[in-house]
């Protein structure tokens, strides 16, 4: 009789571990990045009545008869299925769509998250919000990113500056009208930048020719010495280009200008080789030609830029934080470090939506967002809780049930008790 009581006992313990499990998880319905955790129950030792006997001649085999003990929490689960996705708008926020978790440090230790609601401290270190510093690899001052390299904390650059880039090259391209008549001038203009990052008003300048489909070519900077003066880039002074109807485009790709009269005049563009200033006559999509009518010749685009300064980042899928500066140009800044491990069950939940790898989770295999079985990252966007409220609230309707029926076990058993005592009387 005491047995059914104890049973009753385990029972009613086991299914208050489970209430308590399904407590937590409804209480972390809209906790970012948290995995519901779910109660696996198996039953305790078997006191033996009668052991099983084997057919002997005639007689057949026994079964063994055994009273069950009662029954136990053999384990909490953890349920790692990917969370919706919640758009917050906020740079900072990273959601990790697929398998891995961040990498963060805290007091020395090495921890784990889901959660990627990030922002930068007051020295630009990237931190969850309990101050851990999220780990990757930071860019060197040209934006290479060695990922084979050691972790480290990802700190934003604040008031970094990109140095000025002079302009190697330049692209022209739209139509010079065929039927143009001889000494028209067609102008258009574009800012170049010398090695100070200087912006300085170069003007394109195509005069047509008497000779059918020839066209000259002019490219001259102001005189900073006289305003009323211009300084030619090319030497000579003018280029000819020749339309071929046969291949419809012209007889030169490119043009090299030659910066020493314009340095002359006070301007401080490099001469070095790997700094020889080139104009492209169109690109792939927009070559220069020479059909009727239409006139949309124009300077397309040059790789120049003045100094600037950090201003804001993005995130790409594999998790590079790429810098935008106040001159247009962009740079890598670091990358975030995505980890996996074989069992992410066997991971320690250690508060704060942090995990601690232990002997049975397997070794963090650390790399790059979207390689290795590694999910992919997106920025302005959290991974919410995976918490089903509906099965939530069905399994608190089993526990309820399962504590019920083990209570009346035990007010059935003091009853059949109390009906033994009462015999002495």
């Amino acid at each position: 009789m005491l047995r059914s009581l104890f049973s009753a006992v385990s029972g009613l313990r086991g299914h208050q571990t489970m209430m308590d499990v399904i407590g937590n998880n409804i209480a972390n319905i809209n906790t970012a990045g948290y995995k519901s955790s779910q109660v696996v129950f198996e039953d305790t030792l078997s006191q033996a009545l009668k052991a099983a006997g084997s057919p002997q001649g005639t007689s057949g085999g026994t079964n063994p008869a055994q009273v069950g003990l009662g029954v136990r929490v053999g384990g909490i689960m953890t349920n790692f299925a990917q969370g919706a996705t919640q758009m917050t708008g906020r740079s900072t926020d990273i959601t990790l769509q697929g398998d891995g978790f961040f990498v963060v440090k805290q007091d020395g230790q090495t921890l784990y998250s889901r959660a990627g609601a990030f922002s930068f401290d007051a020295l630009g270190n990237l931190v969850n919000p309990d101050g851990a510093i999220v780990q990757g690899w930071q860019a060197d001052g040209s934006g290479n990113i060695n990922p084979n390299a050691a972790m480290t904390g990802l700190k934003l650059p604040i008031g970094q500056i990109k140095d000025p880039k002079q302009t190697t090259s330049i692209n022209v391209g739209g139509n010079l009208p065929s039927d143009a008549k001889a000494g028209d001038k067609l102008v258009s203009s574009l800012d170049i930048f010398d090695k100070q990052g200087k912006a300085i008003a170069a003007t394109f300048t195509y005069t047509k020719q008497a000779t059918a489909d020839q066209w000259t070519v002019q490219i001259t900077v102001p005189d900073p010495t006289d305003a009323t003066k211009t300084v030619d880039l090319l030497n000579p002074a003018t280029a000819t280009i020749n339309w071929r109807p046969g291949t419809q485009d012209f007889d030169k790709s490119s043009l090299d200008l030659d910066v020493t009269a314009a340095n002359a005049k006070g301007y401080t563009f490099s001469t070095l080789a790997s700094d020889k200033m080139t104009v492209g006559l169109g690109t792939t999509t927009n070559p220069l030609t020479q059909f009727a009518s239409a006139n949309t010749v124009s300077a397309l685009d040059q790789n120049g830029s003045a100094l600037g300064s950090l201003q804001s980042f993005t995130l790409s899928p594999d998790g590079t934080l790429l810098g935008i500066f106040s001159n247009g140009q962009k740079q890598s800044l670091g990358r975030v470090a995505v980890t996996n491990f074989n069992n992410p069950p066997g991971l320690e939940k250690v508060g704060g939506s942090l995990y601690r790898d232990t002997s049975n989770s397997g070794t963090p295999a650390v790399g790059t967002a979207g390689s290795g079985g590694r999910g992919t990252l997106a920025s302005g966007a959290l991974e919410m809780s995976n918490v089903d409220l509906a099965q939530e609230f069905t399994n608190l309707v089993v526990a309820q049930r399962g504590f019920q029926a083990n209570s009346r076990v035990v007010s059935a058993s003091d009853e059949i008790l109390q009906d033994l005592v009462n015999m002495k009387h």
